[in-house]
This record gives C-alpha cells, sequence and structure tokens, in this order.
C-alpha cells in the first residue's frame, strides 16, 4: 500500500527541512539527540494539566503527569522511543500529556539512561527498578497498585514487553501493556550479525523515518563495550526470544506498514496470541514509525491516540468494584 497522502506532504516537509544533513550513522549520539529534540519542538505541545512535576524514583529522572488532583488513581509508566540513545523526558511531553487527560490516570514518564555512556542493560535496570518502586510506594504516590498500565513507543515498546514479562515472574499484577511499533528481535541490527532482516525491514530499509541504517546506529551504540550478538539474543532485549509468553497482561500492540519494525511487531503480536494473552493488534496501513508522535499533525497519528486511551480506560474500568 502507497503512503496515504497527508502523512506523504508531512514527511517531504520534514525531508526537505532536513536536507544537506549528514546520515545519523555520520553523526554523533549527542547531536541526533538535539535533532531529536528539535523535531519533538515543532509538533506543537500537549494539553495543560493540573499537575506536572519533575521528580526522581531510586535516582532515575521521571516526569509526573496528573491530570486531575486525586488519590488512588489510574497509572501509566511511559518508556520513549528513541533505540535506547536518543530520547528523554522532553522529547514525549506531549503523549504523556495526552495520555494522563485522555485516560484519565497519572502518566509517570521515566528518563532511563541512555547507551553508549550507559550500554544495555542500564535502560531495562532502570525502568525495572521505577516499576518495582511505583508498585512498593502506590499510596505516597497516589495511585492504585491494582491499576497500573505500560505504555512505549519503539524501544519504549520493547522495554515494555520486557518489563510485562518480568512483572509477571515478580508478581506484580500489570493492567495493560501497550506497545507501539516496538523493536522485539534485535538481532539482524547488531553489527556483522548474520540474522536475516524481515521482510518489512527489506521493504522499508530506507524509511521514512526509522532506517535500517538507524537501526544499526542505534544497536552499535546500545551495545558498546559488550558483544553486540550476544546482547541481542538476550531476551531482554529480544522479548521475542523470551521462553515463555503466557500469563501476560493484556496486550494492546500497534505497528506501522512503512516501518522497518513492522513484521516483528506483528510476530510479537502473534507470540503473544498462541500465548493465550488477550491482543488487541492493528498494523496501520501507509503509516510509517513514530505515528503516535504526530497526533498534533495527522488525523492517523490522533486516531492512533485515541485508541491507546480508549483501550486504557477500559483496561482501568475492569478492575472497578
Amino acid at each position: 500500500m502507497t503512503m496515504k497522502q497527508p502523512t506523504s506532504e508531512f514527511l517531504a516537509g520534514l525531508a526537505a527541512a532536513n536536507a544537506g544533513r549528514p546520515s545519523r550513522s555520520e553523526q554523533t549520539p549527542e547531536q541526533v539527540r538535539l535533532g531529536y529534540l528539535g523535531l519533538s519542538s515543532i509538533l506543537g505541545n500537549g494539553p495543560d494539566l493540573e499537575e506536572v512535576i519533575d521528580s526522581h524514583i531510586k535516582q532515575i529522572p521521571v516526569r509526573i503527569y496528573r491530570s486531575e488532583t486525586r488519590e488512588n488513581a489510574p497509572c501509566v509508566l511511559f518508556f520513549h522511543g528513541g533505540g535506547w540513545v536518543i530520547g528523554d523526558l522532553q522529547t514525549h511531553d506531549r503523549e504523556c500529556r495526552k495520555v494522563a487527560q485522555g485516560a484519565n490516570c497519572t502518566v509517570i514518564s521515566v528518563d532511563y539512561r541512555l547507551a553508549p555512556e550507559h550500554p544495555f542493560p542500564a535502560a531495562h535496570d532502570d525502568c525495572l527498578a521505577v516499576l518495582k518502586y511505583v508498585y512498593q510506594h502506590a499510596s505516597s504516590l497516589r495511585i492504585n497498585k491494582q491499576k497500573i498500565a505500560l505504555v512505549g513507543e519503539s524501544a519504549g515498546g520493547s522495554l515494555t514487553a520486557f518489563l510485562a514479562l518480568k512483572a509477571r515472574d515478580l508478581g506484580i499484577p500489570i493492567i495493560k501493556q501497550v506497545m507501539l511499533y516496538p523493536v522485539t528481535d534485535a538481532r539482524p541490527y547488531a553489527p556483522d550479525s548474520d540474522v536475516q532482516p524481515t521482510a518489512s525491514a527489506l521493504k522499508n530499509t530506507l524509511g521514512p523515518l526509522l532506517t535500517r541504517e538507524t537501526m544499526h546506529f542505534f544497536l552499535r551504540h546500545t551495545c558498546a563495550g559488550i558483544d553486540a550478538s550476544e546482547a541481542c539474543r538476550d531476551w531482554r532485549l529480544s522479548p521475542l526470544l523470551a521462553t515463555d509468553h503466557s500469563n501476560l497482561a493484556p496486550a494492546f500492540l500497534a505497528t506501522c506498514e512503512l516501518d522497518p519494525l513492522c513484521d516483528e511487531g506483528d510476530a510479537y503480536a502473534d507470540k503473544l496470541q498462541q500465548a493465550g494473552v488477550e491482543v488487541e493488534h492493528k498494523c496501520w496501513q501507509g503509516q510509517p514509525h513514530s505515528l503516535m508522535q504526530f497526533s498534533n499533525v495527522l488525523d492517523a497519528g490522533q486516531a492512533l491516540m485515541t485508541e491507546i486511551t480508549a483501550s486504557l480506560i477500559a483496561a482501568f474500568k475492569r478492575t472497578d468494584h
């Protein structure tokens, strides 16, 4: 299927604005981080909320969003994308505000450590530490420990998959895991990998937005100083390879047709369904990676955001007594 016209026109404008810039593989992580922050800044703001607070959990920076001041609120732990190398609290501030307002919940966005300064599994360790703390200290955070959902996109979607698996093993109840175009099998992106890329990775090797070259850039830095091939075989980085996907939280999984990660996201949805997990899965035809981040400028992006918040509302209502 061809790209939807509004998306095509928007991406053409982005491409024109970036004409002449070096590819990501020719830039430093710091340069790519600044570029990602710049892209986010032109996409507009999120809604005003009752309360937005920058804080720390276990020395990890977090930003807490509250749609209204109340006790025992449903909670979303949010994990930004960026290949474990780029992205921060600000790049996804807009999305967190929209989720908090749309699902009428508290959102805790996690500013996990980034590679190459902090290679795998630093991000995973940080996110797990936050999940444990939030569950154990729900009362002081004014949230309901029985209504914790996980939401992440791209690398953050992979972190969400990892945390859902860990939560099951630790006995931490998760009400919903929301994965948006996640990385589920990092092996083909490791330097000198002999694992064949998926059909969607080959079809969308040049993007739009996310390219195979960029995925190689991300994994090279994520695995800085360690054996990349071995790390990418670790289920934490490639949750598709986990040995047991049963008894996990109900899942919402969105993939995009024009995304290199499309097939591995679809495969993860299939893996969960085969294990008996309840799955809402949709592939967004004619749309690229990062679709949710374009909710202010593309109708399809806003439609995805609406589906996410509707799914969260339904999940939170399930535990009402």
